[in-house]
Order: C-alpha cells, then structure tokens, then sequence
C-alpha cells in the first residue's frame, strides 16, 4: 500500500488540485508542533537558567548562621546577639543523620569584600575561612595548584587559593600565580592554587572574588578566636536535609539557651526545600506546555480529519469506481489513512526542525551569559516522541473519514454527479 505508486500519485494529485486548502490544512499541523517546541525549549530555558544558581552545591546541604533572639528565655533578655564556636561543630558532628559538618567565617560578615594588595595593585575580594571539607558541599574546582589541605588547618600555614577575578585584578597576562603572594590586613599569605568558576549568575561572581584562607590560620590571624560564622551542613544519604536541619536548630538553641519556639534567633536556608520548590513549578509549567501544546496539536489533526472527510465526500465516484472493480474495503482506508499521514508527517517535520533550528540559533545567540535563561533547547528524543505521537494521531484522524468512504456502496457512489 505505501510503496503503490498509484496511490501516491493520487495523494499528489488532490494537493496540487487544492493547493491553498493543503496549505491551510498543514499549516495547523505545522504551528502546533511548531509552539510545542518553542514552549518546552523556553520552559528548558528558564528552568536552566534559575537552577544554574544552584549549581555546584550539594542538593541535599543547608546552612545556619546566628541571629539575634526575639524572646526571653532562662533568664536570658531577648534581643540577645550570640555566635557559634568550635565547640557547636564538634557538637554537630556527632549527630548521626549528618555527614558534613564544615564552620566557616568571612572577614568583615557575610558577604563583605575585604581590601587584598599586591604590589601596587588593589582588589575587593571576599576573604573566606573554611576546613578542606567544605568542597564537599559546594563544588569547588582547582584550575591550577591545590585546594586548603588537613596539614593546612593543622599547622596554620598562611596559605590561600583564589578565583579568576583575583587573579585579572592583582596580577599581569599569563603571569605564574602560584607562589606568589597577597596580603590581606597586613597579613601575607602564599597563593597555593586557582579555582574556576562552577556557577552561574551573581554565585558564579561570587565564586570569581573569592580567597579562600585556612580556617585555623583565620582565626588566628584576624583574631577570632573560636567564632564560627555560619555552618555549612550536608545530610546523609537517604535522610531529608528537612530532618537533619530540625535536629541541628533544636542543639544549637539548647546550647545558646533560645527558646524553642524563637524562629528568628538562627537563620537557616536549606537547599533541599528551595531546589523542590523549584523543580516542582517547573515541573508544573512542563505539565501546563504539554497540555496547550497537545491541545495545539489535537486542533490541526482535527483540522486534517475534517479536510479528508470533504475529500473522500469530493471523490465519492472514484471510490464507488474502485469499489466496483474489486478493490476490498483495506485498500480504501489505507487510501485515505496514507494521505492523512503524509500530510501530518511533513507538517509535523517541518514544524519539528524549524523549532529546533530557532531554539539552537537563540541559544547560540544567548550562550553562557544568560542568567535568567540559559540552554533554551529541547531533548531530541521527547522532539521524536511528540512526533511520533502526531504521525499515530494523524492515521487515527484518517480512519473516520476512511471508514465512511468504505460505507459508501458502489452502486450509489456511481450513481453521484
């Protein structure tokens, strides 16, 4: 039936008799994969480019830090500041639900640059303390050199690793950085490694400024004593950072004397509850573009259903002539189903490439930079699939009008003008 040539030049011959009536027809086919693309390559894109902020940082880590407390509590005042020390970490890591317990500090406070000289040369960095541990939390690559190691913490050597931005603002074009040194607060530190960056959007900025210093040789230059500025927490495998995060609050709050119900007096972000929240929109707005799409798709079908029902009513004479010379009930529907496929599939096709070449070419456009929306492309196997689905629909849209073309009796057929 499909490689009968006969039937192919039929199926030509009623486009070339209705050119502008196909063209229409197809057209319907054509912008419904045509949206379906573009809506899933745009939802790609914007899902890219909000979860490219978390990336490189463990999915089921969080983070506490100490605020002030809002309620009194044995005999404590509210509004009482408060810090961390060593000894909450050694307390945190003998919680089993926990795998990484790392303390970090920055100079100046959370997110605060520090001045960093070299020679003549300034820059704004920002001045981190942190165990060789922490690289398991937060991605951290070594472009050059080395990360902070355990004989590091344990010798407090003054040794640092820096970020690109580090590198562009205080040193020449290809100049050797390792060895090399900064200081920091009249503190010099030898420069042990380089880091790239693993993130995207103001993290990945972030990321670029960033010195990191050994977390004893922190406390002891810059006077901190044992303060510990915030915690970075990774939960073991199989327990919810949810769970993991509670049982920490509620030690930390034993030990600095807050009352349990003070909300307030330890901030927390944990990356777990913020990646679900925003995979599950995603994940609904995916479901939303397969509905509009899908029913995008179902209206250019019913479109090609409606047009072959007018051709089969159109060549009721010639199928009553076919009929009358023997041809079985199979060969009419194939007819008809035949030309139902053609017309969706190449409609289909077309669609199909034209939305991926725009998607492939706004992604070229965009590349990289995009914070907001990155990669807008779409998988070429769900692309395959959506077709595939539409060629399947389009034989069902044949078979009605097939099946009323093998309804029709010879006889009556012959007898129509």
């Amino acid at each position: 039936m499909i490689f009968e040539r006969d039937n192919w030049q039929e199926i030509f011959a009623t486009i070339r008799k209705n050119k502008l009536r196909t063209f229409l027809t197809m057209l319907g086919v054509f912008w419904g994969i045509f949206m379906l693309v573009i809506m899933l390559g745009s939802g790609n894109g914007l899902r890219n480019g909000i979860l490219k902020e978390f990336a490189g940082t463990a999915t089921n880590s969080f983070f506490v830090w100490a605020q002030q407390t809002t309620k009194a509590y044995k005999g404590m005042r509210p509004n009482r500041s408060f810090n961390y020390t060593v000894a909450d970490a050694e307390a945190l890591k003998q919680l089993p639900e926990l795998a990484v317990v790392s303390s970090l500090n920055q100079l100046g406070g959370h997110e605060e640059a520090s001045n960093v000289i070299r020679g003549l040369k300034t820059a704004s960095c920002q001045i981190k303390a942190s165990y060789p541990n922490i690289s398991e939390i937060t991605e951290i690559k070594i472009s050059k050199g080395r990360f902070v190691n355990d004989l590091d913490i344990k010798e407090k050597r003054k040794v640092c690793v820096i970020g690109p931005r580090v590198v562009e603002l205080l040193f020449k074009k290809d100049e050797n950085v390792i060895g090399e040194y900064i200081r920091v607060n009249g503190v010099y530190f030898r420069i042990v490694g380089l880091t790239y960056i693993t993130a995207g959007g103001n993290e990945g900025r972030d990321q670029a400024q960033q010195i990191y210093i050994p977390f004893s040789t922190f406390q002891n230059a810059f006077n901190y004593g044992d303060v510990v500025g915030w915690f970075a927490i990774k939960s073991r495998d199989g327990i919810p950072a949810e769970v993991s995060e509670a049982k920490v609050m509620a030690i930390l709050k034993e030990r600095h004397k807050i009352a349990p119900d003070d909300m307030k007096a330890i901030g927390h972000w944990n990356m777990a509850v913020e990646y679900n929240k925003l995979s599950g929109l995603f994940t609904g707005i995916e479901i939303l573009v397969w509905i509009v799409g899908i029913g995008t798709l179902l209206a250019g079908v019913i479109g090609i259903s409606n047009i072959m029902l007018i051709v089969v009513k159109e060549r009721t004479k010639e199928i009553g002539v076919k009929r009358a010379l023997g041809a079985v009930p199979a060969q009419i529907i194939g007819q008809i189903v035949l030309e139902a496929v053609f017309l969706t599939s190449i409609s289909g096709y077309f669609g199909l490439v034209i939305g991926i070449g725009l998607l492939e070419g706004l992604n070229a456009m965009i590349g990289e930079s995009g914070e907001m929306f990155t990669n807008p492309t779409v998988d070429l196997k769900v692309a395959l699939k959506a077709l595939s689905v539409l060629i399947l629909s389009g034989a069902l849209a044949g078979l009605i009008p097939a099946s009323k073309a093998v309804a029709i009796k010879p006889v009556e057929a012959l007898r129509t003008e």
